[in-house]
């Protein structure tokens, strides 16, 4: 491979560290460059020889940086990406790909102007228990589906002093986790007929919302999305019934080998058995997006399924807001 394009990192906080740095450092083609961050002592450490710099202008106007990704509280997501792109940069934008619907289609906008690739880091669909399970309907082991249930729960009963516990726009889990689970439904079923989600603050009073439950209607299929932060049980992942065979899947951390989890088929003739599982690389978005700016293939999100996952988002926040059921 020709000399590697230069990437850098805006943010260092478990996001940019984990989803970003580690796996950008670890994709041949690729160079970290540089991290945005005042933690140069933590960046030096764990990725000598990249650069820690102060302020995302100096990567701006550094013009050996081919690419930034942006993983900041999300308000920060549309000025630094609008600013990438206009300094002439390939752009990751970590979910939310933005804070309103309007500024996503805004950024497509500017990202066709400019000539660059612009894309959003909704990285479950590279996931070991979705690429299994997309592989079961995909071949009809589990026939026709009629429900499907995804859950992202957890049990964290004390609120930590951060930008996304605090009410404002973007912030609380509808926004920090539906993202995932809302893009991998329409990956699966496309665009649904409608949605009527239901929020809550169960731990604060003063804080954002930490619970979530969605129903997205289809035709026939019902799907339910639902996230609650007070689950002692946190376990459960998928249960999806098909006209031919039951998925159950427990688990949700297999962004990197194989599902530790593996799930279980019940089929309709009563048959049991341990379903197959798929391997998961941590690597896999920034191979795809590697190879999207320089061999032109497939972005590894598409603006227009980005944009779609914003139409959801902010419907679900109108449906919560004036308890009803909102049509798409």
């Amino acid at each position: 491979m020709s000399e590697p394009l230069h990437a850098a990192v805006i943010g260092y906080g478990f996001g940019g560290r984990v989803f970003h740095a580690d796996p950008i450092s670890r994709t041949e083609g690729l160079k970290l460059a540089a991290i945005v961050s005042s933690r140069k002592d933590e960046i030096e450490k764990a990725h000598p020889g990249t650069k820690a710099i102060a302020h995302p202008e100096e990567v701006f106007a550094d013009p050996s940086i081919s690419l930034v990704a942006i993983s900041t509280p999300n308000t920060a997501h549309f000025p630094l990406a609008a600013a990438a792109l206009e300094a002439g940069k390939h752009v990751v934008v970590d979910k939310p790909f933005t804070v309103t619907s309007a500024e996503a289609r805004e950024l497509k906008q500017r990202a066709e102007k400019a000539g660059k690739l612009l894309t959003v880091f909704h990285n479950f669909r590279y996931y070991s228990d979705f690429l299994t399970l997309k592989r079961l309907i995909a071949d009809g082991t589990l026939g026709e589906i009629v429900s499907f249930e995804s859950h992202f729960d957890r049990y964290a009963p004390n609120v930590p002093d951060a930008w996304r516990e605090r009410p404002g726009p973007g912030a609380g889990t509808w926004w920090d986790l539906a993202p995932h689970l809302l893009d991998q439904v329409l990956q699966l079923f496309g665009m649904p007929q409608a949605i009527y989600a239901d929020f809550a603050v169960q731990r604060s009073a003063s804080g954002a919302t930490d619970y979530f439950h969605a129903l997205l209607r289809y035709e026939k299929l019902r799907v339910i999305l639902t996230s609650c932060f007070l689950a002692p049980e946190q376990e459960i992942r998928f249960i999806v019934h098909g006209s031919k065979a039951s998925f159950f899947k427990k688990g949700i951390d297999t962004r990197e080998g194989p599902d530790r989890w593996p799930g279980r088929l019940v089929f309709s003739d009563g048959l049991e058995k341990e379903a197959p599982h798929d391997t998961a690389d941590g690597r896999a978005f920034y191979i795809a997006m590697r190879d999207a700016i320089l061999g032109g293939t497939q972005s590894p999100v598409a603006l227009d399924e980005a944009i779609a996952v914003m139409d959801l988002l902010e419907a679900g926040e109108r449906s919560a807001a004036e308890k009803r059921e909102i049509a798409l």
